[in-house]
């Protein structure tokens, strides 16, 4: 069973929990965030993916989570997302390993799990410093479809400021974000039940060919196969996860 939240105090974010699940293989498609996992009595961190992430979930396994909003992953927890890029590191790589250990034992021993991640984050969030008020619009402009040279203007930074700051809180540059926003809008709009040359005119591609083409190079599958996904094996099909609304499995 797979549900989610809007994660309390912590704007943007988003609780996932997954339990009960037979097992098997699972695929988690690049979103543009972080996400900060307890899985079964071991806490990871998520980091942004380029590509899909394929993994093998054991029989029962039990995932408790929090997927920060583009950004704040990073913010949060202190490390530059570039480091993390494409990869699932343990928390006590990151923070020390008797605080790490307790935060997991305290998780593993509550009856909400998310609630636990939900105050631990918002106490991150309290003591952090804020990044970048243009950020965020980044993010907002890159989705809608908007050039890199746009964004930047309208952030009123340097393109290569932009690609400097992007590589710390999101993990990549704004182009490689602009695509993997792409991929998503389009999967949602996919999943509304939209022919796909339409599709691929809404999100910003320059035909159906094209949309085809950089989904199987981001997913690793066809665009067709996500469409039918009924959410226990590819990621994709949980939810629309184009602004890290979707599911990352652990």
């Amino acid at each position: 069973m797979y549900v989610e939240r809007a994660a309390d105090g912590v704007p943007g974010a988003v609780v996932w929990i997954r339990t009960g699940g037979t097992g098997g293989p699972y695929r988690v498609l690049p979103d543009g965030c972080m996400d900060l996992i307890w899985s079964s009595g071991t806490l990871l961190v998520a980091g942004p993916d380029t590509r899909a992430h394929l993994g093998q979930d054991a029989p029962g396994a039990e995932h408790a989570a929090l997927r920060f909003a583009p950004g704040q992953g990073a913010v949060l927890l202190g490390v530059p997302a570039v480091e993390l890029r494409d990869t699932r590191v343990p928390l006590d790589a990151l923070w020390p390993t008797a605080e790490a250990r307790r935060l997991a034992e305290r998780i593993g021993e509550a009856a909400d799990r998310g609630a636990v991640l939900e105050r631990v984050a918002g106490r991150l969030l309290a003591r952090a410093e804020p990044p970048e008020p243009y950020l965020p619009a980044v993010v907002r402009g890159l989705r809608a479809g908007r050039s890199v040279a746009e964004v930047s203007a309208a952030a009123g930074v340097g393109e290569r400021t932009l690609h400097r700051r992007s590589l710390a809180v999101f993990g990549y540059g704004p182009k490689t974000l602009a695509r993997v926003l792409r991929m998503n809008r389009a999967l949602e709009l996919v999943r509304e039940g939209r022919p796909f040359a339409e599709v691929a005119a809404l999100a910003g591609y320059a035909d159906q060919a094209h949309l085809s083409r950089d989904v199987k190079a981001l997913a690793g599958v066809p665009l067709g196969r996500l469409s039918r996904a009924d959410g226990q094996g590819d990621r994709a099909a949980a939810s629309p996860g184009a602004d890290g609304q979707g599911e990352r499995a652990a």
